[in-house]
């Protein structure tokens, strides 16, 4: 009876190690086959503080042909699901599984990253690209309509380009991080374009990022974001002129030497929104979500006005006379 029950333990655990061995055979084999992609080249992002298995997840959806489930434990049973980078990754045909996990691992060694700021004019962005040791400068030296041919962009690149945090392999080039940047801001766009609330006055998506760069700007503080939106919103719809400061210092271009005058303010240009109604012709800065999605979806009020109150925030008002008296009390000058 017992001779009889150890041979059946003796049968299940070689049983148990064949299937352990075929298994791991089976994990050897997928490991270092190529995965299949959506794409030649596929990139995707890895955010902050996500575990081995969103990651893997992210992964897939993103266009490449993995087993979440397999990858995630292949990197936890060889020690480097806690050891996964945060960043944005660039894989092209004939990558295998294992060489995924590798890549992951050691993304922080093979990348650099640049952060875009809200509010920055495309000069600012190219100082900083060009700044880059660890970027091949294909821009260098091209004007900026050549910049835009190589980018396939019509028109003007002001605005053009999201403000994130952009991870790139070291020796690429800044034409292709420009092109992530502007394809970006296209599809945060369109995705918030699409959620807008249906009462706004804003003709199309151009108009919409038009005025977000306006919000962009004069935003001091977070939390009057969507009040500042507001305003404009009810100046347009009435033909009131914006009067906003950041667009006739933006039509002065290399001329604002930080002080905007009483006489800036009535010379006209194309951008001078005292001097002229409506948007100005083009965007003034990079635009964050929260500008576009303040602007798309403004909380309704009867604001007219606003003026900063020195300290970041601002004071709201619905008449003039309550204005001037805000004026009066924080400071001296032009105020929307």
């Amino acid at each position: 009876m017992l001779r009889s029950l150890l041979r059946k333990i003796s049968r299940l655990i070689a049983f148990g190690v064949l299937v352990t061995l075929a298994l791991v055979g089976a994990a050897v084999w997928y490991a270092s086959q190529p995965v299949t992609l959506a794409q030649p080249k596929v990139d995707f992002s890895v955010e902050h503080g996500r575990s081995m298995r969103e990651v893997a997840h992210a992964v897939a959806r993103q266009g490449v042909g993995v087993s979440p489930f397999v990858l995630s434990w292949m990197a936890r049973v060889t020690g480097h699901a806690h050891r996964i980078q945060a960043g944005e990754y660039r894989v092209e045909t004939g990558i295998t599984p294992w060489q995924l996990i590798e890549l992951l691992s050691e993304g922080s060694n093979n990348y650099a990253q640049l952060a875009v700021i809200e509010g920055w004019h495309w000069r600012r962005l190219r100082a900083a690209l060009d700044a880059m040791p660890d970027l091949r400068h294909d821009t260098l030296g091209r004007s900026d309509t050549e910049v835009a041919q190589m980018l396939g962009i019509d028109g003007a690149l002001e605005g053009r380009f999201f403000p994130d945090t952009y991870f790139f392999a070291r020796g690429s080039s800044d034409v292709e991080l420009l092109k992530r940047a502007a394809d970006r801001m296209q599809q945060v766009l369109a995705e918030e374009w699409a959620a807008r609330d249906p009462a706004i006055g804003l003709a199309n998506a151009e108009d919409a990022l038009i005025l977000a760069s306006v919000v962009e700007k004069e935003t001091g503080l977070d939390a009057d974001r969507g009040n500042i939106a507001s305003v404009f919103h009810n100046r347009l719809r009435i033909g009131m002129p914006l009067q906003s400061d950041p667009t006739v210092i933006y039509g002065m271009g290399t001329d604002f030497d930080g002080n905007l005058r009483r006489r800036d303010l009535q010379a006209d240009t194309p951008y001078n929104t005292y001097t002229r109604r409506g948007l100005p012709p083009s965007p003034l800065a990079m635009v964050g979500r929260a500008a576009l999605r303040a602007t798309l979806r403004p909380p309704r009020t009867d604001y007219l006005y606003f003026v900063a109150r020195g300290n970041g925030a601002s004071v709201f008002s619905r008449n003039l006379d309550d204005h001037n008296r805000a004026v009066a009390r924080y400071q001296k000058g032009g105020a929307r």
